[in-house]
């Protein structure tokens, strides 16, 4: 009869978002977790279920990383987050004026009849809304243009200090081989 290598392993499941599951499936593996099953949430995530072995060496420095690695990860997201929230606050304030400024307009030719100058301002005053919500995307994108201006260094220097601690993780775990 065979005797079998026991191995304990302990388990970890993580929620991240749809577009971010490569990134951290690759992340987790760099501190010696293994995918076992991946499963789609309600709204744009996925759950990943991992198992790393109990008995792994150099747990504790692995786990450090990981935590690090996290972290990092979240202010990448949050860094990705950030360029365009201030422009959609933006958007949506300048969207709802614009789009009041069009209602006046309809309001002025709808409403108060047999008024020439009333019927001339309100056209006017609903060309010059819908004039506004065209522009509004514009701003919109200009916005978020300037902001990814100013954050794509930072984001990048994350990314690096990133890849800087999956390369250490995966020479802990390389070192364990040896």
């Amino acid at each position: 009869m065979q005797e079998k290598d026991f191995i304990s392993y302990e388990y970890k499941t993580k929620t991240v978002k749809a577009k971010d599951q490569t990134k951290a499936i690759d992340m987790y593996e760099a501190f010696g977790w293994e995918v076992t099953s991946t499963t789609p949430t309600a709204i744009d995530g996925v759950t990943l279920s991992l198992k790393r072995d109990r008995k792994q060496k150099h747990k504790l420095e692995l786990t450090k990383l990981e935590r690090q690695a996290e972290d990092t990860f979240e202010t990448i997201n949050g860094l990705h987050r950030t360029k365009t929230a201030g422009a959609s606050v933006f958007a949506y304030i300048f969207g709802c004026i614009a789009t009041l400024i069009l209602g006046g307009g309809m309001c002025l030719t709808m409403l108060i009849q047999n008024n020439i100058p009333a019927f001339a301002g309100g056209i006017i005053l609903g060309v010059f809304g819908i004039a506004l919500c065209g522009i509004n995307y514009l701003i919109y994108k200009k916005l978020v243009a300037k902001k990814t201006k100013t954050l794509l260094p930072i984001i990048d220097d994350n990314e690096e200090k990133l890849a800087n601690l999956l390369e250490k993780g995966n020479d802990l775990l390389k070192a364990e081989i040896i």
